[in-house]
């Protein structure tokens, strides 16, 4: 078996994977994910216990358990480029071995659940509302860099999406589902819907302080669009990266999504800390009886 050269996989001096500075056994098979470093705490702080904390740059992970189920918490920063290191450090953890430097023989398929903010695209999707996302779709360009398989659903939503919104001249969008197996539990109080992934907050979210944008009706298309059942709910930078590299590396993934901004309403959320504890409580419980 091919041996990952040290270039490739870099595992510091105490064993552990380099950005994250987690070893194997420090992970749980479930873990949430999280944009703020100081988000962490946030959910941590609802575990029964806490095992391990630990901390390289801005990645901060706390492994505990809610009763009997063991999980931890990561934060990822912003943005699909962390997303990529990330999801990539964690199956690195899950599926090689670190000694011998090998994919393991058996490959172990991770829980990863984002628990995050978001805004609105629909009128009838208020402030302080939740979202789960069925679909992730990436109008950055990270999962181009990868050999990917869609499936013929999502190619023909995403088809139909680049000619309304005809913004294959911008970027060349992807499109990746929530595992189905962590979203039938996110039903209840939560609106479902494909959430959009941006590269950025101000320009590719149409936001406009001193700059001209290529798409000024990008928000217009984005809530006009519908194809079927399918409707953009919200938009926000993380979700399709996770969807797209978690499904690519056999992993089940689910984005939550708390919403802190309607764009169609103009309206923000005069509590939005609030409305993310309620969703982190909320998914917590979800999570801990999955």
């Amino acid at each position: 078996m091919n041996r990952i050269a040290e270039s490739e996989l870099i595992i510091n001096s105490r064993g552990a994977v380099y950005h994250l500075n987690v070893r194997p056994e420090e992970l749980a098979d479930t873990i949430i994910t999280v944009g703020d470093p100081d988000r962490v705490a946030l959910v941590s702080k609802y575990f029964d216990n806490i095992e391990g904390k630990y901390q390289h740059r801005e990645f901060i992970t706390h492994t505990g358990r809610i009763g009997k189920k063991r999980i931890s918490v990561v934060s990822t920063g912003i943005g699909p480029d962390n997303i990529d290191i990330v999801l990539n450090e964690l199956d690195a953890l899950a599926n090689i071995d670190f000694n011998t430097r090998t994919i393991q023989p058996t490959l172990k398929s991770l829980q990863i659940i984002r628990i995050g903010t978001s805004g609105a695209l629909q009128a009838d999707i208020d402030v302080d509302s939740w979202v789960a996302s069925s679909h992730g779709l990436g109008l950055d360009n990270l999962l181009n860099f990868y050999r990917r398989e869609t499936t013929i659903e999502e190619d023909d939503v995403l088809q139909q999406f680049i000619a309304h919104t005809q913004i294959g001249s911008t970027t060349n969008p992807y499109m990746f589902s929530a595992g189905t197996s962590l979203l039938k539990h996110f039903v209840k109080d939560y609106h479902q819907g494909i959430t959009v992934t941006c590269p950025g907050f101000y320009g590719p979210q149409g936001r406009v302080l001193r700059l001209g944008l290529t798409q000024p009706q990008l928000i217009d298309r984005l809530t006009e669009f519908q194809y079927g059942p399918y409707r953009i709910t919200n938009f926000e930078m993380e979700t399709s990266a996770i969807y797209g590299l978690g499904k690519l590396l056999g992993h089940s993934c689910l984005s939550l999504n708390a919403i802190v901004a309607n764009r169609v309403k103009k309206t923000f959320s005069k509590d939005g800390a609030a409305a993310v504890d309620q969703l982190i409580q909320n998914s917590l419980q979800i999570i801990a009886g999955i």
